[in-house]
């Protein structure tokens, strides 16, 4: 489990008006994050609390299933990615950070309806070598089945009846458009379990299966997720505890994450989502009005720090500041002397990781003499392992940050309106009154 430093959160270094006292915070609430993980763990029992992303990563035998699927498809050399929001995030960050630099199979992520992208990948592309991959919770999502119809059109126009082995889905076990499709069609088809939410569905066959084919070490991911459920009580109770602490008592409402490493720039869109729609709720589990809640925002060290910083350090103080590093960070670049430039002579001899190290150091420090807190999370290197572990650990964040908001951070009523417009709108049946309300206020 990445290892805290939250001396940048203490009130002796930042100031009273906007630190803690973290050793005292933690002696008084130990009671309660206790109570709070034994709530989650009993709840878990329950399909309808959608927590079963906890017990995903003891699912050794489904990524098994995965990796014989991926040998019996050897000649898939691209996969087209079909899934928008928690169908795609998740995935689309661990290839990031963990695709070799020859993967087996390249990823493709369509996870929009702009149609010029979407053109000219499939112009790019070779129908013979691609596997595209439908996944939706649901079944019904408008964007991947919009996608879905032009990759099947795409497919069948070029491989004739051979489409079939083509094309797989990912979607609920029994019921919804895209399960009825593929059992109808003979597809082959994984199941996503039905307490498991979208935004924490990376360690089931949604992120398994894509990142499979890319070569990335599944097994090893929730080998990660499973040492991240061993502690859950410990670091990401406490990060929680300080997240929540920080915003109830000193304003910090904005939570940025920013990782120190190119590779890990998709864990912090991965984040956005998970925070925002599992902790914007209007109304608690009493039914009411919620005046907690915090605005997630990605950021990437170094890239950061010539653009966003400045608000960060001179800005609005409702922020805090939470850092991924990584110990080891495996291949480095040794920087050479070159003469005739001297003004960088005090980089010859040191390396690409020994300055990123200290632009992180650096900045942590520049934020807490501005009496910005600062958590810093430290994993040990950019491996499956730790990525699983890292992921994991978030989800248990926030969802240890839903019991302390008194919120269920497992719904996102919120999102379900916009689809029902959006239903209207095109004309999908059963939507017409809504769609002449909608049309009369045009």
């Amino acid at each position: 489990m990445p290892k805290l430093d939250a001396r940048y959160l203490e009130s002796r270094r930042i100031g009273r008006e906007n630190g803690l006292e973290v050793e005292d915070e933690l002696k008084a609430w130990a009671g309660g994050l206790e109570a709070a993980h034994r709530a989650l763990l009993e709840r878990s029992r329950d399909p309808g609390a959608m927590l079963g992303w906890i017990h995903l990563p003891e699912a050794t035998e489904e990524a098994r299933v995965i990796l014989r699927y991926r040998q019996g498809t050897a000649w898939a050399r691209e996969v087209v990615v079909l899934g928008i929001g928690g169908s795609a995030l998740g995935a689309r960050a661990l290839y990031q950070a963990l695709a070799p630099a020859d993967p087996p199979a390249r990823l493709h992520f369509v996870d929009h309806t702009d149609p010029g992208p979407i053109a000219r990948l499939m112009a790019g592309l070779d129908p013979e070598r691609t596997l595209v991959l439908a996944v939706s919770k649901s079944g019904g999502t408008a964007e991947t089945l919009a996608a879905l119809l032009v990759f099947h059109r795409w497919l069948e126009d070029a491989l004739g009846e051979g489409w079939r082995e083509h094309l797989a889905a990912v979607t609920d076990p029994e019921r919804g458009p895209l399960r009825a499709y593929a059992r109808a069609q003979g597809l082959a088809a994984f199941s996503v379990p039905p307490d498991v939410g979208g935004r924490f569905s990376v360690f089931s066959p949604v992120g398994l299966v894509p990142l499979a084919f890319a070569g990335v070490a599944i097994e090893d991911l929730l080998m990660g997720a499973r040492r991240a459920n061993a502690r859950a009580r410990e670091e990401a109770a406490q990060s929680a505890l300080f997240l929540y602490l920080l915003e109830r008592h000193r304003g910090k409402r904005v939570h940025v994450l920013m990782p120190y490493g190119k590779r890990l720039e998709g864990v912090a869109d991965w984040f956005v989502q998970l925070h925002a729609e599992s902790l914007g709720k209007a109304r608690d589990r009493r039914g009411s009005r919620v005046h907690l809640g915090p605005t997630p925002l990605a950021a990437l060290g170094p890239t950061d720090q010539h653009s966003l910083l400045q608000l960060l350090r001179e800005g609005p103080n409702d922020k805090l500041v939470a850092m991924v590093r990584a110990e080891d960070p495996g291949e480095d670049l040794r920087l050479p002397e070159l003469p005739g430039l001297p003004a960088a002579g005090y980089l010859f001899g040191k390396t690409l990781a020994q300055l990123q190290d200290a632009e992180a150091r650096g900045t942590a420090l520049a934020l807490a003499e501005a009496g910005r807190p600062v958590l810093t999370l430290t994993i040990p290197a950019v491996d499956a392992p730790s990525l699983g572990d890292l992921l994991q650990f978030l989800m248990w964040q926030t969802a240890f940050l839903g019991e302390l908001y008194g919120i269920n951070a497992f719904d996102q009523p919120g999102v379900e309106l916009a689809k029902t417009y959006t239903y209207a709108l095109m004309g999908r049946e059963g939507y017409e009154e809504v769609r002449r309300r909608l049309e009369g206020e045009a």
